[in-house]
């Protein structure tokens, strides 16, 4: 029984466990569009719940752009919940303003105490690309390179090593003449939730675009897990990857969080032509890790709804294995 709507398509996907069950949290945007490409400047964020991430209640909008004029007036896009020390719930999210028509992104806080109602942590963004490490990336939108300033998906978690918070999101590097090699993993460090420092990309390369990074440490060690599509690879990962470009979700193996990070060898993670699951997420659960990611193109037309999880293995030589991957193709 996967995570679908009758009136809406469904994709990006995060996740939080409350102790007792999950929160699943989701962009949507209505069928009554049309067209699935208008989705993306027409996306709120909605909320489901589930004991088993199979069967789910759907709870309706928790986030939606603001009003205005101001900085994420025009979308509120992917991002990710955690719990903090004081068991205040935070959200990070991607936002963009309509005074930009959209193509900057930043990257926006909300709090809550039911994982349901946020209030938004200020009227500015907690993140953007300035400061003294804003030279490391593409901080300025280059028409006719890229098709938008990327600073989205942000990824949050403790600090493994220390008192505080690191940061990842999905970025572009600065001076990186193809398109498709430029692709970074951002990153920024905080003290407290609140305050956040932007630093160096922890990765870059391979890509043209690393979305939804999810970094995470499983039997001592570390993994970037991110998506990506077959027109986005750079010219070598092209050829040199096993059976060619695909799109879907990959990972990188770390040394830590900071890295450094190299893409996983082999074949791709979770991949296929067309794209049957896009935006993956891995969960810890008592039965093991699982993925769960959202059915974009499976049979060549754009589905919209959010996959059952399937199992995920890792073999001796710490590889990722998705194990009996059967996808809606509906």
């Amino acid at each position: 029984m996967v995570l679908a709507l009758d009136t809406h398509w469904i994709w990006d996907s995060w996740y939080a466990h409350d102790g007792e069950r999950w929160h699943g949290y989701f962009l949507k945007a209505p069928k009554s569009l049309g067209d699935p490409q208008l989705r993306h400047r027409n996306a709120r964020h909605g909320h489901a719940v589930s004991d088993d991430l199979v069967s789910w209640t759907h709870l309706g909008t928790c986030l939606e752009p603001s009003e205005g004029p101001g900085w994420d007036d025009c979308t509120t896009w992917t991002g990710s919940v955690l719990q903090g020390p004081d068991g205040t719930w935070h959200l990070f999210y991607t936002g963009a303003s309509r005074a930009e028509d959209g193509l900057y992104q930043r990257i926006g806080h909300a709090v809550s105490t039911d994982m349901h109602n946020w209030k938004r942590v200020g009227e500015a963004p907690c993140l953007d690309l300035v400061g003294p490490h804003a030279a490391s990336y593409e901080a300025s939108f280059q028409d006719g390179f890229w098709h938008d300033r990327a600073m989205r998906d942000p990824w949050v978690m403790a600090d493994p090593d220390g008192d505080g918070w690191l940061m990842f999101f999905t970025a572009r590097a600065a001076g990186v003449n193809e398109p498709n090699a430029g692709g970074a993993i951002g990153f920024a460090t905080s003290p407290d939730l609140f305050d956040w420092v932007l630093e160096p990309p922890v990765f870059v390369g391979g890509y043209g675009q690393l979305e939804v990074p999810q970094v995470f440490e499983q039997g001592g060690r570390w993994y970037c897990l991110f998506c990506t599509a077959a027109e986005h690879f750079s010219k070598d990962q092209a050829e040199t990857h096993p059976g060619g470009p695909v799109s879907g979700s990959h990972y990188l193996i770390g040394e830590g969080p900071r890295g450094p990070w190299r893409i996983a060898p082999g074949h791709f993670l979770d991949g296929a032509l067309p794209c049957r699951r896009y935006a993956a997420r891995i969960l810890k659960t008592d039965a093991g890790l699982k993925i769960i990611g959202f059915a974009d193109y499976p049979a060549g037309q754009f589905v919209g709804q959010v996959t059952d999880p399937d199992p995920v293995e890792i073999d001796a030589d710490g590889m990722l294995r998705v194990q009996g991957a059967q996808l809606a193709a509906e």
